[in-house]
């Protein structure tokens, strides 16, 4: 039970029980019969379950990130984007704020300055998003009364610009792995060709092991992303396998023919555990790879003052996940089912009854296989490069002599 006590000669408060077994208070009444009232007013909310310690609102948001990253429980790559956020947006302008201080319209008042910033609205609003979450919990621990950021309903719409992932036909995706050949080593060059024809992940395919590939001397083969180790990550430059980013990327792939002959020769370069590596064995890490390989390889190297390998654009902002995006419009422009798309892709179909019970029969499978190679002899050919097996033997690169001048 509340009771009230005098602490000043015309003052009174109200002493309340905490959850933790300790008083709180509430000073500032001028008459007893008003504190009296305001302590019936908290046993009659805690008795619906309703009353909110009127001090538990004054720790800083400072404070409050410390206990929500200790409960937080989430992959090591979420952490790490949530605290590097976390340090560079949202404690630089509310860390030393009282949770009870923050406001939806001066959090409102924030995001606009962001934007006028310059940030993206994708990146505002992952902003927005993170410190929300933090914000709910806190109203969940009765910390708050409620969540400050609520969805805002006045002001004028947003039209932001919608920027078109860039994807490549069959003939720029071998040009692009030619030219990665060219500039970084066949390794390179295998990995983009592999991560075209196949539609799978940058971490599916660096963390690739040998024995999760399988490949036959009749052209039959496939990749199996494992459930538990199936996905190379990085977090904060440490790299480590784990699993892959959905429960549904767990999957085989199946390969096309050419892809077979072309890993299997690949395989007999290194004697590493791992498909894709450095030449010493290492996990190959993205943002390098992009930088040596796949920017240069994508964007050309002509606009270099003297560059060691001098390479023509073949297809200008093309990204690693961007073969991804080509893999699945190969896939709709041959009208392979959605079903196929999604079990190759490792996507679910938004249809849970449709994801359940929908199979690929080996015959579409075959049909997949059987485009995907057609796909690849008209690349070939599109590069003036007929005899890629005997050029792949013979240099253990990608065919760069017999690709035409741009």
């Amino acid at each position: 039970m509340s009771f009230v006590e005098r602490s000043g000669k015309r003052t009174w408060r109200v002493r309340y029980w905490r959850d933790d077994g300790t008083h709180g208070s509430i000073s500032g009444f001028p008459t007893r019969k008003a504190a009296e009232a305001k302590a019936r007013e908290i046993d009659t909310d805690r008795g619906r379950g309703d009353f909110l310690d009127p001090h538990a609102g004054r720790i800083t948001l400072d404070t409050w990130i410390i206990t929500w990253f200790d409960a937080l429980d989430v992959s090591p790559a979420t952490t790490s984007q949530y605290r590097s956020i976390t340090r560079n947006h949202i404690r630089p302008r509310w860390g030393t704020t009282p949770l009870g201080d923050i406001s939806g319209i001066a959090v409102a008042a924030w995001a606009k300055k962001l934007r006028a910033e310059g940030y993206a609205a994708a990146t505002v609003a992952t902003i927005l998003k993170i410190f929300s979450m933090m914000l709910a919990d806190a109203a969940d621990e009765r910390l708050i009364p409620a969540n400050p950021i609520r969805p805002r309903r006045r002001g004028r719409r947003r039209h932001e610009p919608v920027t078109e992932p860039v994807w490549a036909t069959p003939a720029q995706a071998l040009a692009v792995a030619v030219n990665a050949a060219r500039l970084a080593g066949p390794t390179a060059g295998i990995l983009l060709l592999t991560a075209a024809w196949t539609g799978a992940r940058w971490g599916e395919l660096t963390g690739l092991h040998r024995d999760n590939l399988t490949l036959t001397s009749d052209g039959v083969g496939r990749i199996v992303i494992d459930p538990h180790v199936g996905a190379l990550h990085e977090v904060d430059t440490m790299l480590y396998l784990g699993p892959p980013k959905t429960a549904e990327s767990a999957r085989p792939i199946t390969l096309p023919p050419f892809l077979v002959e072309v890993l299997r020769h690949h395989l007999s370069t290194h004697p590493h555990p791992h498909v894709f590596v450095n030449a010493d064995g290492s996990f190959l890490r993205r943002s390098n790879f992009a930088r040596r390989a796949m920017r240069p390889a994508a964007d050309g190297t002509t606009i270099r003052a003297q560059p060691p390998v001098a390479a023509a654009p073949a297809a200008p902002g093309l990204t690693f996940h961007g073969l991804r995006h080509s893999h699945k419009t190969w896939l709709i422009a041959d009208q392979i089912p959605e079903v196929a798309q999604a079990r190759r892709l490792g996507h679910r179909i938004p249809d849970k009854i449709q994801h359940i019970y929908s199979h690929v029969a080996p015959e579409l499978e075959a049909r997949v296989l059987d485009t995907l190679q057609r796909r690849w002899t008209t690349a070939l050919a599109a590069l003036a490069a007929p005899n890629w097996s005997a050029a792949v033997a013979s240099t253990h690169a990608l065919p760069a002599a017999r690709r035409r001048p741009a």
